[in-house]
């Protein structure tokens, strides 16, 4: 009967599916629910006391009975299809959240170009020829554009160059004759040095050594942190990303584990001493080496430029290493005396330093061919120092 309650909607007896129906009581049945525990007039149960089993229903009251609970069932498969379809579909048609703007800030864009084309505009002063005028707009576009950032400054000096370029104030050659010297690229693969120090950790294992071996007084873990700063400074040809990215977060531990910390009123404990130092020694070790800062190969191609004399690596540190020696010496004392810390020993500095080391471990393989590129290359300016170019040529072979 079940099979056929599914399959035809007129079964059973003649009965319409109706999706509310209940069965009514009739005479020849009664209620389903008197069927155990309704009494009769004469005083005695449906049933027999002595078997609890009920009496059988009527066929076509079972009939009825399992129509509709056979029906109740289809209609409630059929509700929780229907949600569930419409919950699906709201799903699916909520609106996707906006992706941010990755491109250029436009407000800078726009001002740094309102600038060039304003200045592009006016009539160019006395002496001066339009071409010149001309440029000096662009430059300066570049510069607002450097300034306010609407892109990385190596797109914006791309722009620029461009901007150059296609108006043809500049011919492409010109334009782009700097990329054959070989000051930039000297600095550039200067900075490839650093990237690497920075990454494979060569930079802070070295000072971790320094720091442990000497770090157990004030002033021998500030002499620590100078000449473990001024043995990086070939490598690294920037002072922030020697000082900002290796040394300072170096020294921010090293106060924290000698109880000194910004803020506290325990700045004067060490901390306020050792930047000091570090500050002051910094520019010291960037003028003791040609590739100490990115300045230092422009100065030497200025003065050859100029008198026609060049400076090679090699005459650079003859120079400047005695002089700057004896400046990371004495500035430390000096500010030792006047502005001295108040904790004089740090037993927690070599302790923190080699609890470091061993968190770090034995020297990785980046470490180890890192080192031996940097002792590569050092080996081949040095041994070959004949001027900037050949300078440039043996870092870029290394």
């Amino acid at each position: 009967m079940a099979s056929l309650a599914l399959t035809s909607p007129l079964s059973l007896g003649g009965f319409r599916s109706l999706p509310t129906y209940r069965p009514r009581p009739s005479k020849s049945s009664p209620p389903l629910n008197d069927l155990h525990s309704t009494p009769r007039s004469n005083g005695h149960h449906r049933f027999c006391s002595l078997n609890p089993t009920p009496l059988p229903l009527p066929p076509l009251e079972r009939n009825r009975i399992n129509y509709v609970n056979l029906n109740n069932l289809l209609h409630r498969r059929r509700d929780l299809a229907v949600k569930a379809s419409a919950a699906g579909g709201a799903a699916t048609a909520a609106p996707q959240a906006p992706q941010p703007w990755q491109g250029a800030a436009m407000q800078p864009l726009l001002a740094s170009i309102a600038t060039g084309v304003i200045l592009w505009l006016i009539p160019a002063p006395a002496g001066v020829t339009r071409n010149a005028w001309q440029l000096l707009s662009i430059f300066l576009a570049t510069i607002i554009g450097i300034i306010t950032q609407p892109l990385p400054l190596g797109a914006v000096a791309l722009m620029g160059l461009g901007a150059c370029v296609l108006t043809k104030t500049l011919t492409f050659a010109a334009a782009f004759s700097a990329f054959g010297d070989p000051i930039p690229w000297l600095i550039a693969l200067a900075f490839f040095f650093a990237r690497g120090f920075i990454k494979t950790g060569l930079g802070n294992r070295i000072a971790y050594q320094f720091v442990s071996l000497f770090g157990s007084s004030s002033l021998g873990l500030g002499y620590s942190l100078v000449f473990s700063e001024a043995l990086l400074a070939p490598a690294i040809p920037s002072v922030s990303a020697r000082a900002g990215g290796i040394f300072l977060p170096l020294v921010k531990s090293l106060c924290l584990a000698c109880g000194s910390n910004v803020g506290d009123g325990t700045e004067t404990k060490l901390g306020s001493w050792l930047m000091l130092t570090c500050f002051q020694t910094s520019v010291i070790s960037s003028a003791m080496f040609l590739t100490g800062m990115a300045a230092n190969p422009l100065s030497a191609n200025l003065t050859a430029n100029t008198i026609n004399k060049t400076i090679g690596w090699m005459d650079w540190a003859k120079a400047a290493f005695v002089p700057g020696l004896v400046s990371l010496i004495v500035v430390p004392l000096l500010l030792y005396v006047v502005y001295p810390p108040e904790v004089k020993s740090s037993p927690d500095a070599p302790k923190l330093a080699r609890e470091r080391l061993e968190k770090m471990g034995p020297m990785s393989k980046n470490e180890i061919i890192m080192a031996a590129t940097l002792l590569l290359t050092l080996q081949k300016v040095l041994y070959f120092d004949c001027g900037l170019s050949h300078s440039a040529d043996k870092i870029m072979v290394s």
